[in-house]
């Protein structure tokens, strides 16, 4: 499932940076980016959460490495997402 919400996170932030180089409303897939994002985020929770229970301890072993990439992924998101307001911010000045 987060996969989903993953790939779906990314298609809305292209989105989001295509409407506004088009001068469209972009507000929408900008908050549909950082949602998706956020939705991402609590599926691979639960699954990490899924595997404690499980007590899975040889799949819980990759859990740090993986979450470096998650922050990353995270972090240019919500850049990416909220971009277009500091720029708009930026050519008003």
């Amino acid at each position: 499932m987060w996969i989903i919400f993953g790939v779906i996170a990314i298609v809305t932030t292209f989105i989001n940076l295509y409407m506004y180089i088009a001068g469209k409303d972009y507000r929408l897939a900008m908050a549909l980016g950082l949602s998706f994002t956020a939705l991402t985020l609590c599926a691979e929770y639960s699954l990490v959460s899924e595997w404690v229970k499980k007590e899975d301890w040889s799949l819980l072993g990759e859990v740090p490495n993986y979450g470096r990439v998650l922050w990353f992924l995270t972090i240019a998101s919500i850049l990416l997402n909220i971009a277009p307001i500091l720029l708009e911010r930026k050519g008003k000045k």
